[in-house]
């Protein structure tokens, strides 16, 4: 059972802050970022979650005198409504007729509604964008509040900011040094016509300084910004964080306090406007950032460390491809485990979901180089896993039953890399429904790992392939169906996808991308279906080239584990189709099998899993 969080309580305190005089706003946004627009954050961050109840990794709360209504999309709308109670209403983004957050502000509050936020937590592209809607339609302002009246609310019991210290990324593997990389982004900012750059993104700023954290659970990233000029590179971030050996790495860097970022910024302000030069501020940038610089001293656009991070050098190509085959290690052990449990040693309503990914969790750790998981764990059983982002927690969460499937979404953070990976299992026997389902998700994965497109193909084009077999019988899944994954970065990375959003558009794939095949069908109440493996986009050659010399990409899956045989209606896939599942798992058979011990669980489950249909 997901358990409801009762909030009348914290509304009541937060309208009356709403109320007081020195705010006076009739209404207050909370979105889930932090100050860097993160999309995991911190637990000192996690203030949505802590005024609705509703945990998930995307929304945004919109709290009036009368209403709260919370804005999410397909992957938590089962979640939403489980964890928040009657005091909010769910605004399920994406159906027809129901309006995103910014749209509710402009046309469907009252007018003179003053809205409050903290400038922090906005991006400046949509800070602005917001404050000019509500001015030219009359329908109110945009009032930027720096004293956050959800910490308010949360008073003493709000977690500390986390103090740990940062550490070195060797170059053994990040692949390319601190330097270089330096001299590679100024020389895009020069193509750009801007005298330097802010970089706000957490996962910006350890990718550029070659650097890794842990303020972030699951994301090895630190709180930090950062500015690059034509001379000069600072890095703002508290001295508590750093010890001797960080300190060496970062020599030729000037540091200076985290906050320090909004002061720098507003005294280089006058004199980048009166020379009429401009920073580049990348669109993770806050609306604090930006009024700090000023509107005439920067240029809010597309960081040119997004693409190049993106961009996976050798040795973090090589790096992908090794976590993996010990990460695939690590997952046969466990299911071999659990078949065994569950089928021959009574485990069969006596493990729960958590019981069960704390075993991964320690398999997996116990593999060279892991540091950690990439993300909470989707530990989900029968109807939870129609929950596309389910988390167990202790106490609340349900028992592994051989009748009914499971899912299980999970990843592990590396030194060389980054992993996720998601399969669908069945202990007993499925329903020719359960198979039926699977097997067309199954297709869909399958013909988007073997299509072959031009460099410079976006993921919007592409999203089609994994759905058609669903959409032949009416069905679809909620949520995108590929998203790129960080070198020992955070999980999920842009600006490459695939899926059906605007953004993807203009994000074409380049080789050394990566990206995930993930598609699923969810049944609410019943099941939940997901294949996932982590890709490569790499370059292949064809018989001609139409691309006037850009080349061909296709997809490298580099995750090592098996699809489970026994949920596939072998019918239902084409010879080309079957030929693919057989060669996948004889490469899962040679890259995996020399890591375990022969003759253990894992060792048979791996063996029998990968033999040919």
């Amino acid at each position: 059972m997901v358990e409801t969080v009762k909030t009348g309580e914290r509304l009541k305190h937060l309208r009356e802050l709403m109320a007081d005089p020195k705010y006076n706003v009739t209404a207050y946004v909370v979105p889930s970022g932090d100050a860097h627009q993160s999309e995991y954050v911190g637990t000192c961050d996690e203030r949505r979650g802590f005024i609705s109840g509703f945990d998930g990794s995307a929304g945004c709360a919109v709290v009036t005198m009368d209403k709260a209504a919370m804005f999410t999309d397909g992957r938590y709308f089962l979640q939403a409504r489980q964890q928040m109670d009657d005091n909010w209403t769910l605004m399920k983004r994406g159906l027809p007729g129901v309006p995103t957050w910014e749209e509710y502000l402009t046309s469907h509050l009252p007018a003179g509604t003053r809205v409050g936020i903290d400038p922090t937590l906005l991006s400046a592209a949509t800070g602005n964008e917001l404050k000019a809607a509500l001015n030219k339609n009359g329908s109110g302002d945009l009032v930027a509040i720096p004293d956050n009246l959800v910490d308010i609310v949360w008073g003493n019991d709000r977690p500390a900011r986390s103090t740990n210290k940062a550490f070195v990324h060797d170059i053994q593997y990040s692949g390319e040094a601190r330097a270089d990389k330096v001299q590679r982004v100024r020389a895009e900012l020069d193509k750009l016509g801007v005298d330097g750059l802010v970089v706000a993104a957490l996962d910006e700023i350890a990718w550029l300084f070659n650097l890794r954290g842990s303020d972030i659970a699951y994301n090895p990233v630190f709180f930090a910004y950062a500015l690059v000029t034509k001379t000069d590179v600072t890095l703002f971030i508290d001295d508590c964080k750093l010890d001797d050996s960080v300190r060496q790495h970062l020599q030729g860097v000037t540091i200076k306090p985290y906050q320090a970022i909004f002061g720098e910024l507003s005294a280089m302000a006058a004199s980048l406007a009166a020379d009429k030069r401009k920073l580049l501020a990348g669109e993770t940038a806050s609306w604090a950032l930006v009024q700090a610089l000023g509107e005439d001293s920067v240029k809010v656009d597309k960081s040119p460390v997004t693409l190049l991070k993106a961009l996976k050098n050798p040795v973090e190509l090589e790096g992908m491809r090794q976590s993996h085959v010990r990460d695939g290690a690590a997952m046969a052990n466990y299911f071999g485990w659990l078949e065994h449990e569950l089928v021959f040693n009574g485990g069969h309503l006596r493990l729960s979901e958590v019981d069960v990914a704390d075993k991964l969790e320690s398999l997996r750790r116990a593999q060279k180089d892991c540091v950690g998981l990439s993300f909470d764990t989707i530990s989900s059983v029968g109807a939870n896993g129609a929950i596309i982002h389910y988390s167990p927690k202790r106490g609340s969460e349900a028992l592994l039953d051989i009748n009914k499937m499971y899912l299980c979404d999970s990843g592990g953070q590396y030194l060389d890399g980054t992993t996720d990976v998601t399969r669908t299992m069945h202990f007993g026997t499925p329903t020719a429904w359960e198979r039926e389902c699977f097997t067309r998700v199954l297709k869909g994965h399958i013909a988007l790992d073997r299509a072959v497109f031009p460099s410079g193909t976006n993921g919007y084009a592409l999203d089609p392939l994994a759905r058609l077999p669903l959409w032949e019988l009416g069905l679809d899944f909620r949520h995108g169906t590929g998203h790129g994954v960080g070198s020992f970065l955070n999980v999920h990375e842009g600006p490459q996808g695939v899926g059906m959003r605007d953004a993807y558009l203009s994000a074409g794939f380049q080789h050394g991308m990566t990206i995930t095949n993930e598609p699923g069908y969810y049944e609410d109440g019943s099941f939940g279906i997901r294949i996932e493996n982590t890709c490569l986009v790499v370059r292949t050659e064809t018989k001609f080239d139409y691309s006037n010399g850009q080349g061909f990409l296709t997809f490298e899956p580099v995750t090592m584990v098996p699809i489970q045989k026994k949920l596939i209606q072998a019918g239902l896939l084409t010879p080309d189709e079957i030929k693919w599942l057989d060669a996948y798992h004889d490469k899962v058979w040679q890259k995996v099998s020399p890591l375990l011990e022969e003759g253990s669980l894992g060792y048979e489950w791996l063996k029998r899993e990968t033999s040919p249909l």
